[in-house]
């Protein structure tokens, strides 16, 4: 080889080393400038204290080896039991209701669909217990519907358990919409056109497109749903009262319990650590059906 030759590649190294020291050291300063401010570390652990602490004292607080015969007292499971029943049966009806209401929503013009989209999601900003006068004043026995139901067919619903699951679908059918309208907006509606243009029906293409494309946000929505209706406690007790085995679920019989009645406060904490485990399983569960979740 030449010595020209020679000098060319050692002039082509040299350079190539040098751009890739000026790429790692652009990199190296592009990631210092992106860094988390030392500051701000602090407030952050202040809040994740404010949210993880509480419920350090709770575990701490448990009598572990009375909380297996707290949770299977004849009060905890009735409470229990009831939880979920209710909890179930109010996501059936939210999924019923929901998810045409959010396919509504998400095929409105923007004005429309912003004003259905403020009313629904009005439950999760409104305090629970005015939403549990507001259905005692709709349903109850002078309410706007409730008189018109015991006066002509002499169906009563508060301070039942149809009450129990009426409250629970109010204030955790946001949940689902939410979920299932964004689903429905990122899916688009350029399969259903393709499956119209090639003469698909409206219910062929709701069940055999839509559906499946939005299935991960009816899952999420599903999950939120029932987590928000096993844990609803205000609107119920005002709307559905706080009856032993009739209209008293988890929250209405740990709040009974630390009241001096009902379960004892062991039973109480007991299903306040059941209600977390259940809260920490059901997080997960999202997780792991978000379809853009990390592995």
């Amino acid at each position: 080889m030449s010595t020209s030759s020679r000098s060319a590649q050692t002039t082509d190294d040299a350079a190539t080393r040098s751009a890739a020291t000026r790429s790692a050291a652009s990199r190296t300063t592009a990631a210092a400038g992106s860094g988390i401010p030392r500051l701000l570390y602090l407030p952050a652990a202040l809040g994740f204290a404010l949210l993880i602490l509480p419920l350090v004292g709770l575990f701490l607080r448990a009598d572990w080896p009375s909380v297996p015969a707290a949770i299977v007292s004849a009060e905890a499971q009735s409470a229990l039991w009831l939880s979920l029943q209710t909890a179930f049966a109010a996501t059936v009806l939210c999924l019923i209701v929901g998810i045409p209401l959010a396919l509504v929503i998400a095929r409105s013009g923007n004005r429309l669909a912003g004003l259905l989209r403020a009313l629904t999601t009005l439950p999760l900003v409104m305090p629970p217990l005015v939403g549990g006068i507001a259905l005692l004043y709709l349903l109850g026995r002078n309410g706007l519907v409730g008189s018109v139901l015991e006066l002509w067919f002499g169906i009563r619903i508060p301070f039942t358990t149809g009450a129990v699951v009426i409250a629970q679908s109010f204030v955790a059918l946001p949940f689902l919409v939410i979920s299932v309208e964004g689903a429905l907006r990122t899916a688009g509606t350029r399969y259903e056109a393709v499956a119209a243009t090639l003469g698909a029906g409206r219910w062929t293409v709701f069940r055999r497109v839509t559906l499946p494309l939005i299935m991960p946000g009816v899952i999420a929505g599903t999950v939120l749903c029932f987590a928000r209706a096993l844990g609803e406690f205000g609107a119920t007790a005002l709307f559905a009262g706080n009856a032993a085995g009739t209209t008293r679920t988890m929250p209405l019989a740990i709040y009974t319990a630390f009241n001096g009645a009902g379960v004892s406060q062991d039973s109480a904490i007991a299903l306040s650590l059941l209600l977390v485990v259940v809260g920490i399983v059901i997080l997960l569960l999202l997780r792991s059906w978000r379809p853009t979740a990390e592995r």
